[in-house]
This record gives structure tokens, C-alpha cells and sequence, in this order.
């Protein structure tokens, strides 16, 4: 069964079913109060034929007594409570009536030449002195009447209600269907086409039908990136492992025609080889990192002492490269980041700096007010303003004979990016041709990075 007939079924039910509760509760209040009516009324004539009975005496006509109080379709009996004999009623159609009345209850209705009939009995003193029996019925021919006209409107409004029930149910079908049918059609189109089909909102409200569409268009709009991006980075890839590629070939098939015999083109060719191996193998690790983290970058946050982390890894760093770096500010200087993740920026930046410079490298760590700044700084050959923009991209070489030389693969400020964003902090870059580069990594305090 298809969501829309579910819901059509489902409002249409629900509201028939409140409808139906809704004239049954009308009609049975309506009825309760009909014979409240008639109670009151009965009761007060036979207060009145009560208090009339205990003025009269032993010669006065009972009979003509009670047919001055006989109610307009009713009638009136007086009977013995000892011999339960009938003194007197007001009209002789009645003697046949045999509804059971029940003392216990303030009226009885029952069933007499069918009609509803309502009688009550009221205790009475007779002119002889005896305890007597009054009772008081009248038909309720009126109230059956007005009851069923009643009962005939409701049905009759039921049925009309119906209409708009059923023109609402409908509506509110295609209301509901409508987006979730666009989708399905946009999800088969894509999946049929192999595009990333979005869909027009038509609804700019705020409920959650229009909140459902723009999120499937920022979802598809997001996998498309995400599919650009893969295809972007698998060409990329070919392209740069296609160079080494060609140059192990080149010297491979040197080696294969002049052998061995030439020792110096041995050498060149090996080391050549060795070098552009080493520099695949380099590209490849970077490479599995930054599809890694492009799947699910996971951050183990805690408070953690920014400072020594710097120290730290400025210290390996030099003892390992051989070179001056050195390191300015004052510490502790705490925030909420991941340890592990943080060496991991810092050793790509610092490596960075160390391949693209001879001099000594500057590092420094200030706790500022709105957040932690870290820079590192080389003076280095520095990069033209219009690759800027680009410094960031993946296997975007600003000099591609001084990456080859150096080992870069244009992948390590790409992931450095990526972790500073899982971080929350912001990399900014300063660089000058002829007077080397800055780079300023801000950690926010809080949580909340304020932009400068």
C-alpha cells in the first residue's frame, strides 16, 4: 500500500471516527437533557396533585380531581399501597398500561402504544387517611420526535462533513507525497544518468518537508564534490606517479643498453632510480593519509599544553635535519586540541620550511585573546602572490624542478589543511619572492575561532 493511500485512509478514518464520537456524545446529552425536561415537568404537577389529593375529603370525585392535573399526552393514577387497587386515573386508555415502574429510580421510560412513555411515582395522602401511590405518565411524543429529526441532521452532516474530508485527505496525501515522489524521481534519474540531479524547492518554509529537500540538495550537492574531488585527485595522482614512472623507465632502459660497462651512467641511472623510487614511495604515504583523512579524520580532544608540543617537535626536528629552528614565546600556554594531530601539522610545516630554505627557521608560540598562534617562518626563496590562493591544493607545486629536487609532492599542505580544519583552527600564509614565508596555524580557545 502506497504512503499516499495510507494516508488517505488513515486522516479519512480518524476524522470519521471523531465525527462519530462527536454526534453520538451530541445526541446522548441531547437526549439526557429532553428528559431531564420531562422529569421536571412531571414532578412539578405532581407536587401540585399532591398537595390538591390532601385537601380533599372522603365524598370529593378523586377522578375529577385528577383530570384537572392530567397532563396534555398522560395520564394520572392514585392506588392503595396495601391492596395496590387503582382508586382513580384520569383517562380509561391507560388501564391497559403495564410498564414496570421502578420506585428506586427517579423516572422509568418504558414502551406503551409505541411510544416512549415517562412515569414517576410520588407517595400521596389520601382524603381517607391511607398512604397512597401517585403516579404520573405522559408520552414523550414530542422528545421522540425532536430526537429524531436530531438523529437525522447528524447523519445528514456526517455524510456532507465527508466531503471536504475526503478533498482534505487527498490534498494533504500529495502535500506530503509530493517532495518524497521528486526525490525518488531525482534518485533515479542520478542513479540511471550517474549525475547528481538536485531538486527545485518549491516550499521556502520552514517545516520539515522543506527542510527534507534542502538537505537532499545539499547531500547531493555534497557527493558531487566528493565525486569531483576523487576524480580530481585519481588524475591528479596518474599524472604525478606517470613522471617517476618515466624517468625509472628512461634509466631502466639505459642500464638495458649499456649495461654496466660505463660506470658513471651506472651510478647516475641507479641513483636516479633509488631517488625517483623514494620519492614515489614518499608520495604514495601522503597520498593514503590524505584519503584517510578524507574518509573519517577521527580527534581525540583534551587540554593539552600547546607550548611543549611545539618545543618538542622543534627539537626533533633539528636534531634530525641538522638545522637551526628556533622557538620564541613563553609557555604553559593550555587549549583544547589533539595532541597527536597537532605534531602532525607542526612536523609538516616545519618540513616544509626546512625544504624550501637554507637558513634558519623561526618558530613562536603567543597566547593571544582570541586564540593560540602559532608561526613558523623561513626565509626562503618565498612564493609569488598569485599561487597563494592555490598553496593549499592537492599536488599544487609552486616550482616543480625545486619540488623534484627537494622531494615534495604538493600533498603535504593539503593535509596539513585538512587536520586544521578538523582541529577548528584557521592556516594562514604570508610569503614574499626573495624573502621567505609565513605561516600562522590559530587554535581557538573555546571551540569558537574569531576571525581577525
Amino acid at each position: 500500500m502506497k504512503l499516499k493511500t495510507k494516508i488517505h485512509l488513515f486522516s479519512t478514518m480518524l476524522m470519521l471516527i471523531i465525527l462519530a464520537l462527536t454526534n453520538i456524545g451530541i445526541y446522548f446529552l441531547f437526549e439526557k437533557m429532553v428528559q431531564d425536561t420531562e422529569y421536571r415537568q412531571l414532578l412539578t404537577r405532581s407536587k401540585e396533585l399532591t398537595a390538591a389529593l390532601s385537601q380533599t375529603t372522603p365524598e370529593t370525585d378523586v377522578a375529577t380531581v385528577l383530570r384537572a392535573f392530567l397532563p396534555p399526552n398522560g395520564a394520572v393514577r392514585v392506588s392503595k399501597v396495601a391492596g395496590k387497587e387503582v382508586v382513580a386515573q384520569s383517562t380509561d386508555e391507560w388501564r391497559s398500561f403495564k410498564g414496570k415502574i421502578d420506585s428506586d429510580e427517579p423516572y422509568t421510560i418504558s414502551q406503551f402504544d409505541g411510544a416512549d412513555v415517562m412515569a414517576i411515582q410520588v407517595p400521596v395522602i389520601l382524603a381517607t387517611g391511607e398512604v397512597g401511590q401517585l403516579t404520573v405518565m405522559e408520552k414523550m411524543e414530542m422528545a421522540g420526535h425532536n430526537l429524531r429529526l436530531l438523529k437525522f441532521i447528524l447523519l445528514s452532516v456526517t455524510v456532507l462533513a465527508m466531503i471536504p474530508i475526503l478533498v482534505s485527505s487527498v490534498t494533504l496525501g500529495r502535500i506530503v507525497t509530493q517532495p518524497i515522489e521528486k526525490l525518488i524521481a531525482a534518485m533515479s534519474a542520478s542513479r540511471q544518468a550517474g549525475t547528481y540531479e538536485k531538486i527545485t524547492v518549491t516550499n521556502e518554509g520552514k517545516d520539515e518537508l522543506a527542510e527534507m529537500e534542502r538537505t537532499f540538495n545539499g547531500m547531493m550537492e555534497q557527493l558531487e564534490q566528493n565525486y569531483r574531488k576523487q576524480e580530481q585527485f585519481v588524475s591528479d595522482a596518474s599524472h604525478e606517479l606517470k613522471t617517476p614512472l618515466t624517468v625509472i623507465e628512461s634509466y631502466a632502459r639505459l642500464l638495458s643498453r649499456q649495461g654496466f660497462g660505463n660506470r658513471a651512467v651506472a651510478e647516475e641511472a641507479v641513483g636516479a632510480i633509488i631517488g625517483e623510487a623514494g620519492r614515489m614511495k614518499g608520495m604514495i604515504e601522503q597520498m593514503l593519509d590524505l584519503a584517510k583523512n578524507q574518509g573519517a579524520l577521527t580527534f581525540q580532544m583534551a587540554e593539552t599544553d600547546v607550548f611543549s608540543i611545539v618545543d618538542a617537535t622543534v627539537q626533533t626536528m633539528s636534531r634530525s635535519f641538522g638545522r637551526e629552528i628556533s622557538l620564541h614565546g613563553e609557555g604553559p600556554v593550555r587549549v583544547r586540541t589533539d595532541e597527536d594531530r597537532l605534531k602532525q601539522l607542526l612536523f609538516i610545516l616545519l618540513d616544509n620550511a626546512r625544504k624550501y630554505s637554507d637558513r634558519e627557521i623561526n618558530t613562536s608560540v603567543e597566547n593571544r585573546k582570541s586564540g593560540v598562534e602559532i608561526m613558523v617562518q623561513d626565509f626562503g626563496r618565498g612564493i609569488p602572490e598569485s599561487h597563494l590562493p592555490h598553496i593549499f591544493d592537492r599536488f599544487y607545486r609552486v616550482d616543480e624542478d625545486r619540488s623534484r629536487k627537494t622531494g615534495g609532492t604538493g600533498l603535504g599542505l593539503a593535509i596539513a589543511k585538512e587536520i586544521a580544519d578538523g582541529l577548528g583552527a584557521r592556516l594562514l600564509i604570508e610569503s614574499k619572492v626573495g624573502e621567505g614565508t609565513t605561516i600562522r596555524l590559530i587554535l581557538p580557545k573555546d571551540g569558537n575561532l574569531i576571525e581577525f
